[in-house]
């Protein structure tokens, strides 16, 4: 089981937003301390919710004040950048890291991200799938052409290769953040894990990883693949010594960032949309996720493994939205939990 952090750097209410990125470093260098896995690094755009506008970015300043630990994005918001950009900047960290460095895309929702980046909402509604496989060819082929009417140019070689060195080791791993069977058709066709969100509980992640195994097995790939496939659990850890004060924590403090973070989001095309209640979405989340005492947390984890398949977990450990709370619960995570679950 490979356990990492989830981090947003959201800015909680009363917060800079100076304040909300420096928290997130922090997590990080101490996630790598406390013996995590991985990172895996958020991107928003004009929002509260989380003040880390480019995942790619922040992975490479983080990929650098470490040695050991996988740095992925969770998700890089593939509609607003061009693949060929995303993919030369990701071979470049798979390659400087040493193989550390992990690109999750996703597609992202209908914000004014996409009229402020120009990429309009036609890419949001119709092109990722285009855009993904121009980055994957970027990752895997020597050469490429665009050939299509949103991406038409020449062929032009493929500088640096992330597949040529690091002793035979594959290139850049690929990760797609699967909320609809659209999405999750989409991933197992092309053999790609999943990141499934926090929002899901072990019943539904169960029943998409069984939707992937059987797009992918319908599209011919093969069979050690599909049975080995690394999907991504994204999920809250909060670790207290008694269950009712990590759940106080959380309830306390997360309703007012997801209250102020998420009503921000504004649509590209005036489209109505809702918002959980933020209360009640955090009571959600406690129930889903290893939020409590240090073996009910490996209890959760290992459970939702059973019960999934999946063995990567991506956890929101900022949910206190304090920075001395966020450091010890990646501790506690690393020295009283991990140990239980290897």
């Amino acid at each position: 089981m490979h356990v990492g952090s989830f981090v947003l750097a959201a800015q909680f209410p009363g917060q800079g937003q100076g304040e909300a990125l420096h928290r997130a470093v922090r997590s990080a260098e101490v996630a790598e301390e406390a013996g995590l896995d991985a990172v895996w690094l958020a991107e928003h755009h004009f929002v509260p919710y989380g003040t880390c506008p480019s995942a790619i970015t922040l992975a490479a300043y983080l990929l650098g004040r470490t040695d050991r630990i996988r740095i992925g994005t969770a998700v890089s918001v593939l509609p607003t950048v061009h693949p060929v950009a995303l993919g030369e900047q990701a071979a470049l960290l798979h390659l400087t890291s040493g193989g550390r460095f992990s690109l999750g895309v996703g597609r992202g929702g209908p914000w004014v991200d996409l009229e402020v980046f120009g990429a309009g909402l036609a890419a949001y509604e119709h092109g990722f799938p285009e855009s993904l496989d121009l980055l994957l060819r970027w990752l895997r082929e020597p050469s490429v052409a665009g050939t299509s009417e949103r991406f038409p140019f020449r062929e032009v070689p493929v500088v640096p290769r992330p597949s040529e060195a690091l002793s035979g080791a594959p290139g850049t791993e690929v990760v797609v953040a699967c909320t609809s069977p659209a999405s999750i058709r989409l991933a197992a066709e092309r053999g790609l894990p999943m990141l499934l969100g926090m929002h899901v509980g072990d019943e539904e992640k169960a029943e998409m990883v069984a939707l992937w195994r059987r797009h992918a097995r319908a599209a011919g790939r093969p069979s050690d693949e599909i049975l080995t496939a690394a999907h991504v659990s994204a999920g809250v850890c909060q670790i207290a010594d008694r269950r009712t004060d990590a759940v106080e924590t959380l309830v306390k403090a997360m309703p007012g960032w997801l209250r102020q973070g998420l009503d921000a989001h504004v649509t590209v095309d005036g489209r109505a949309r809702s918002m959980r209640d933020p209360v009640a979405y955090t009571e959600l989340l406690c129930g889903l996720h290893p939020v409590g005492t240090p073996r009910l947390c490996a209890d959760r984890l290992a459970a939702t493994s059973e019960r999934t398949g999946i063995a990567r977990f991506a956890l929101l450990v900022e949910g206190s939205g304090d920075l001395a709370a966020t450091e010890e619960n990646v501790r506690r995570l690393g020295a009283e939990v991990l140990p239980q679950l290897r």
